[in-house]
């Protein structure tokens, strides 16, 4: 089943979904391990190439995601209704965070009036400098929405594993493609 049903995901939405856990741990690590470089490492370029590169490829995947999620709406949610509203402020938070994350990221990348390359395949044009400092101000909102991110993620999944071991409900199940139960 590609599409999405009343009960289950479909397995384009279970992909999205599980790349994008991929990405975002992967970016996130990638992130952390990348500030700690000095000019002298052979990776100073490397790594920070790959982030920018992947993140603008995720950045795609989030915008063909929310597409997919446009014409092919979720599930029926689960849950009592606090809980019901809880998540749907939470899922619209984890996109809000991953799309300013890619703008501050962009910012950060473009302030110098250079493009950012991706794998060398093509250039996504600068808008250059906005404001003084770009790349520093951005570069600490990128940091800090990051660990947010991780942070709402974490929760996200404390959440599935709490629907599946105590409330003992098929949250879980329908975004791994078991059976009810």
């Amino acid at each position: 089943m590609l599409k999405n049903s009343k009960n289950r995901y479909g397995l384009i939405a279970i992909a999205l979904h599980w790349v994008s856990v991929l990405f975002v741990f992967g970016l996130f690590a990638a992130g952390w391990y990348m500030v700690e470089l000095n000019y002298y490492s052979e990776w100073y370029r490397i790594v920070p190439h790959w982030h920018k590169s992947i993140g603008l490829l995720f950045a795609l995947l989030i915008v063909l995601r929310i597409a997919w999620k446009c014409i092919n709406p979720s599930p029926t949610p689960v849950g009592s209704n606090i809980e019901r509203k809880v998540a749907g402020v939470a899922h619209f938070s984890l996109y809000a965070l991953m799309i300013l994350i890619f703008i501050s990221g962009y910012l950060i990348s473009t302030a110098d009036g250079r493009g950012i390359s991706v794998f060398n395949w093509f250039t996504v044009p600068s808008f250059g400098e906005f404001v003084e400092n770009q790349e520093d101000v951005a570069g600490l909102v990128h940091e800090y929405l990051a660990y947010s991110l991780i942070g709402l993620v974490s929760l996200h999944a404390i959440a599935a594993l709490k629907h599946h071991f105590i409330d003992k409900d098929d949250v879980l199940r329908r975004m791994l493609q078991l059976k009810e139960r």
